[in-house]
């Protein structure tokens, strides 16, 4: 594993990461190779647009595209159809499985190519792929519905969200939308993000709920725009290739397609732990630590990378920077909780047992899920669970102590500790990946971007297994 001198990471000299560049390259030679690769990258990048377009102007008459509860639009869900729900045509699951692995050989394509291309031009099309999504109906998930259920049971209702799932609302009008698995289920995500989603707070009538429904695409949408603008910035401090940055995470069909098109959270809590890299490596030290904080009160993953904020600053002086980011990070926790308790009472603690309840449901997706069903271990899947978290324990202490004494880099420690945190939980999502996707893209280590790559691949394949006519049952698990 490859490290960064300097105390903050900042790569000596302003180089850039170049996965392809070979060792030594005539003059010629190179012009040759940047043409050829600027022509494989733009075909890329048309490739991901073009693929995305289709899938979200076809997604409103294709049941496989859209969440389990809003398929086959018709009148009363016009409201959810989106910009694109006026078109009759729809693809059959071939041709889903064509267009997203066209447009994830794009994205590979892109990333590898990034040094390449124009940067306007990569920027342009994570702009239209995300606009292109955000304009299409709610995909591949129910998760926003559950959002709106649970502003909707603490500001409406009265009833806590933590304490209560929406089976207490029998004729809740919002309830006939939310997925089956989280009818039964409280909620597991920080005070932070259910006092946000107030905001969004639906009343009884369809047009209203598919109304909060895109306020969460939007405010994915930009809380992806404003990840995106945070690793530019970080990439140019930390001396990588921002291009390539910006795509990793801009143009990864997990992210904008799985991520955007459900509206789902992980983006918000994302933009403030990106926030709070960026913070770090601009030395603004307090506001580090309170965007990680930040991060886990809307969402408790976010809270991975302040160890390593606490660690990465190594050298003369390095006590006074640690002391810094704790004390910031230690402000936003007290008001976090404070907040929290105040709001929500102890049924605030609640969320630690459903979150362990959930995870502990798995999904064959998963590294421990794989071997629950791959060795029928299902009455030991709390042990493995335990085992797994162990092991994470383990890998994390052993990267901290290395970016402690200044082995390591602090963010490709960081990068690594999210992969092993997704390989070692028992539920992996397809928009999970943006966990590991910024510190990756701010790192210089060869081999943690190509497990990044390798991991998005396995995510994306395992969830495509869906669009298949008929789903088998893999392993004892159906998708």
């Amino acid at each position: 594993m490859s490290s960064i001198p300097g105390p903050l990471g900042a790569a000596a000299g302003g180089t850039t990461l170049d996965l392809n560049a070979p060792l030594e390259a005539a003059p010629l030679e190179a012009r040759d190779a940047r043409a050829a690769g600027s022509a494989l990258g733009q075909f890329g990048l048309v490739a991901i647009v073009l693929s995305g377009l289709l899938l979200c102007l076809a997604a409103a008459r294709t049941n496989t595209l859209l969440p389990e509860t809003i398929k086959e639009v018709g009148f009363v869900y016009r409201s959810l159809a989106g910009a694109f729900g006026g078109l009759s045509f729809h693809l059959r699951s071939g041709e889903i499985i064509g267009a997203i692995t066209l447009m994830f050989i794009g994205y590979v394509v892109v990333v590898r190519e990034a040094e390449r291309l124009a940067p306007r031009s990569v920027l342009w099309a994570i702009g239209l792929f995300t606009g292109a999504v955000v304009l299409a109906p709610p995909l591949l998930s129910t998760d926003l519905f559950s959002y709106q259920e649970y502003a909707r049971m603490f500001f409406g209702l009265g009833v806590n969200p933590y304490t209560h799932a929406s089976q207490a609302l029998a004729l809740d009008p919002v309830r006939g939308f939310i997925g089956a698995k989280w009818i039964n289920t409280p909620s597991v995500y920080g005070p932070l993000f259910t006092l946000f989603s107030g905001l969004f707070q639906s009343t009884s009538t369809t047009a209203d709920i598919a109304l909060s429904a895109y306020a969460y695409k939007v405010t994915a949408a930009l809380s992806l725009a404003g990840i995106v603008a945070l690793v530019w910035r970080a990439a140019r401090l930390r001396g990588v290739n921002q291009t390539r940055g910006a795509a990793l995470i801009g143009l990864n069909p997990l992210v904008v397609l799985y991520g955007v098109g459900g509206g789902h959270n992980d983006l918000l809590m994302m933009l403030l732990a990106t926030a709070g890299l960026w913070a770090l490596l601009a030395r603004r030290e307090r506001s580090s630590g309170a965007f990680i904080v930040a991060a886990a009160a809307v969402k408790l993953t976010g809270g991975l990378f302040l160890p390593f904020a606490l660690a990465a600053t190594p050298g003369l002086g390095a006590g006074r920077r640690r002391l810094r980011v704790l004390i910031g990070a230690a402000v936003a926790g007290v008001v976090s909780l404070v907040v929290g308790f105040s709001v929500f009472g102890s049924g605030l603690l609640n969320m630690l047992t459903t979150l362990s309840t959930v995870q502990g449901e798995g999904g064959w997706q998963s590294v421990p899920g794989f071997l629950f069903a791959a060795l029928h271990w299902y009455s030991a899947s709390h042990i493995v669970s335990i085992v797994f978290g162990v092991i994470f324990l383990g890998i994390c202490g052993r990267l901290l102590w290395r970016v402690w004494r200044a082995e390591m880099d602090w963010l490709d420690a960081s990068g690594w500790a999210a992969l092993f945190l997704l390989l070692s939980t028992s539920s992996v999502l397809p928009w999970y990946s943006t966990w590991l996707l910024v510190p990756v893209a701010l790192g210089a280590n060869r081999r943690l971007w190509k497990a990044a790559l390798w991991f998005s691949a396995w995510v994306l394949a395992s969830t495509i297994i869906a669009y298949l006519p008929h789903p088998p049952v893999i392993l004892g698990f159906h998708t």
